[in-house]
C-alpha cells in the first residue's frame, strides 16, 4: 500500500473523533498507570462502534470476536500477527482488518510496546472475546 492510501485509511478510522484529535495525537498518548502486558484506553464509544488505544508489551493470546469486526492501525512498535491461518509482521503504519469470527493474536518483537488504534463495530462491551487454543 502507498503512504497516501494508508493516510486515507487512517483518516477514515478516526473520522468519528472530534476534529481536534488526530492520528498524531493518538500516537502521543501515554498509558495511564502501570501494567504488566496489555493496557487499554477507550477513546470513543457508542452503540455503533468503540475505539481504543492499546499498548501491548508481550502479546495477546489467540482469540476471536463472534459478533464484532475489528480494524487495527499500528501506531508504534513491531510484532508478529496471526490472522486465521496466516502469520505476518506488523509495524508502525500498518492497517489490519479482522472480520468477525477470525482468530487473531499478536506477539511483540520490538523493545517498546506495540501501540495500536483499534476500532470495533458494533460497540464493544468486553463480552465478545473468545480465547482459542493455538
Amino acid at each position: 500500500m502507498t503512504k497516501t492510501l494508508l493516510k486515507i485509511i487512517a483518516f477514515v478510522f478516526i473520522a468519528h473523533l472530534s476534529f481536534s484529535q488526530n492520528l498524531t495525537q493518538l500516537a502521543k498518548l501515554k498509558p495511564q498507570g502501570a501494567y504488566n502486558n496489555v493496557k487499554v484506553q477507550k477513546v470513543y464509544s457508542d452503540k455503533h462502534t468503540s475505539s481504543f488505544v492499546i499498548w501491548i508489551k508481550k502479546g495477546v493470546k489467540a482469540h476471536k470476536h463472534l459478533k464484532h469486526t475489528e480494524q487495527v492501525y499500528i501506531l508504534a512498535g513491531k510484532g508478529t500477527m496471526r490472522l486465521n491461518d496466516k502469520t505476518f509482521t506488523v509495524k508502525k503504519g500498518d492497517w489490519i482488518a479482522i472480520p468477525e469470527g477470525s482468530v487473531h493474536a499478536v506477539k511483540v518483537t520490538s523493545r517498546k510496546p506495540l501501540q495500536v488504534f483499534s476500532v470495533q463495530t458494533p460497540e464493544f462491551l468486553g463480552k465478545d472475546r473468545v480465547f482459542v487454543d493455538d
